[in-house]
């Protein structure tokens, strides 16, 4: 594992993402933002949402360093006195578990369509493609809504894992096609190179051909395309649980945060909004300045 790093970090991507200081500093706040997401548990000041711990004699205070505010509330709490801090924690776990889960969900539906469209042609890539322009014709966010408003309807009284499932669907439903086609295309350009004839000279199976030999060669548009749209996904799914069908309100996310925010936003109490809008800022910018950079490392024309 050591030496796998060593290698990768010697390596003309590892060269490139050292030389470029925008994007150690993405990754450094994204990776901050994981962390503090991943382990919220443990390393958020508090619980918000244990119940036992909350009081209402605490709600909305201002943060630390006005005059009201108690230092042990950092940026403040909320209407029912959850610490603003630790709720941006728990809350971006939510909302990166989500997008990062729908991201892998329209990754490998777009990458397997695209490969057999583009390998197989005919009658298959006709369908496939035509699927791909009925979904681009209807808005992702319209479609995300709608299938998460008919979920929650139909399963009301839904456990928490069955809730994300559902909002989790939803967001692929439209994400998978730009995969498909951007796989598709390329696939269309290496079935004809020379390895794939040879290939199929000495009978290898189709399937093989395309796991073994074409798959790999597709991977990089669909990795700095996957980077970008997860971002995309992160904010989708903050506007549906803004929306009030998202996340279940037990385990609110960023864009609930900023919903419930919103209502005290002209009554002086801005952070309430203000802090889960700007962790949603900065998790969406770092992962997009992360994925311009590794879009301009794969390109070769930019080398």
């Amino acid at each position: 594992m050591t030496g796998f790093f060593h290698r990768a970090w010697d390596s003309d991507l590892g060269y490139s993402f050292r030389h470029s200081p925008v994007a150690v500093v993405a990754a450094v706040v994204a990776l901050v933002c994981l962390v503090c997401a991943g382990f919220a548990n443990w390393v958020a000041p508090h619980n918000p949402f244990d119940l036992a711990t909350l009081e209402l004699s605490d709600a909305r205070l201002p943060p630390a360093w006005y005059a009201e505010g108690q230092s042990k509330y950092l940026l403040g709490t909320d209407d029912q006195g959850r610490d603003i801090l630790s709720a941006l924690m728990f809350g971006a776990r939510i909302s990166l578990a989500v997008g990062i889960a729908s991201v892998l969900l329209s990754v490998t539906v777009g990458v397997a369509l695209g490969l057999l469209a583009g390998f197989w042609g005919g009658k298959i890539d006709a369908l496939i493609m035509r699927l791909c322009d009925v979904m681009l014709s209807f808005p992702a966010i319209l479609v995300a809504l709608l299938i998460a408003g008919v979920g929650r309807a139909l399963f009301p009284n839904a456990n928490e894992g069955l809730a994300f499932g559902v909002l989790i669907v939803s967001i692929s439903l439209t994400g998978w096609v730009q995969y498909a086609r951007t796989v598709r295309g390329s696939t269309m350009v290496e079935r004809n190179k020379e390895y794939v004839q040879a290939a199929r000279v000495t009978g290898v199976a189709p399937m093989r051909i395309m796991r073994k030999h074409v798959l790999p060669n597709v991977l990089g548009p669909v990795l700095v395309l996957a980077t970008i749209q997860v971002a995309t996904a992160i904010i989708t799914e903050a506007t549906l649980s803004f929306l009030g069908v998202g996340a279940p309100p037990t385990s609110p996310s960023l864009g609930t945060l900023i919903r419930v925010g919103n209502d005290y936003l002209f009554s002086g109490e801005w952070w309430i909004t203000v802090f889960p809008g700007l962790m949603l800022v900065v998790i969406a910018l770092s992962v997009n300045l992360l994925g311009d950079w590794l879009r301009d490392a794969l390109n070769p024309r930019l080398n």
